[in-house]
């Protein structure tokens, strides 16, 4: 399956149940890394625009590259109020952007579906002199019982297992994308509380979940066994989900 069709007929439940990103991270852009009103940044990835939203929010121009037409048409719809969004069919190795028209590259829970080199001469072509790029991950805390069950049932159901993750979160090695192997890391709690639909659809939105129109056994274990894992976990109906984002920013010029 090609990588830009992993997310078809699931743009509906991953724009109802995916997580946002915290309010720090996006001040830590703003106060810290540069970005500010007049930034001129292409999200790359934007999927339905969850994390494009917290940049228009701040004013600055935000080109959403998404390959997928049910995600992009979904961001279209729900960031159509903001005059500085531009949506922008293309994958992350082909932007179509004009050369070094961009302060900032955003790629948010998408870059481990890039061909990293091509990306990486992609971001080279499109970025202003001095510019960055920011790679950010919603990532579960798998030092915690509850991640570890959770991860057992995934990878148990999944129908492909990229983008699953391995069972300690995924193995981040991103200093070849960055010049100079200079990179800066930051980290912000983002611990989630879920209902039970939110925690079953969270599971469900994910790229290598079971479909219930293609895999109608998968699907029935895969909620089965993710009920009763709220069950277990859950108090007073609220499951609380240890959770943290990364951030990963530098420049990608040699």
């Amino acid at each position: 399956m090609r990588n830009e069709e992993r997310f078809t007929n699931k743009a509906d439940i991953y724009k109802k149940f995916r997580p946002t990103y915290p309010e720090e991270l996006i001040d830590f852009l703003y106060s810290q890394a540069g970005f500010n009103q007049r930034s001129i940044i292409a999200d790359i990835g934007s999927g339905t625009g969850i994390f494009s939203r917290l940049l228009l929010e701040r004013g600055s121009f935000v080109y959403g590259v998404e390959p997928n037409g049910d995600m992009r048409r979904t961001a279209e719809k729900d960031l159509s109020a903001f005059e500085n969004f531009s949506s922008v069919s293309a994958p992350a190795e082909h932007t179509g952007l004009k050369e070094k028209s961009v302060d900032f590259v955003t790629a948010a829970q998408a870059f481990h579906w890039f061909d990293r080199r091509r990306f990486k001469s992609e971001c080279q072509r499109i970025l202003k002199p001095g510019g960055a790029a920011a790679l950010v991950w919603n990532e579960r805390d798998y030092e915690s019982e509850i991640i570890r069950k959770d991860y057992a049932i995934r990878k148990k159901y999944a129908v492909d297992t990229k983008g699953l993750g391995a069972g300690g979160g995924f193995a981040h090695n991103y200093l070849d994308f960055f010049a100079d192997n200079n990179i800066g890391y930051k980290a912000f709690r983002n611990d989630l509380r879920f209902v039970r639909e939110g925690y079953i659809g969270r599971n469900l939105s994910a790229s290598y979940a079971p479909k219930e129109e293609q895999h109608p056994e998968k699907y029935v274990g895969f909620v089965r066994e993710m009920d009763g894992l709220f069950d277990e976990f859950s108090e007073h109906g609220i499951l609380s989900f240890p959770h943290f984002t990364s951030c990963y920013i530098g420049r990608v010029y040699i």
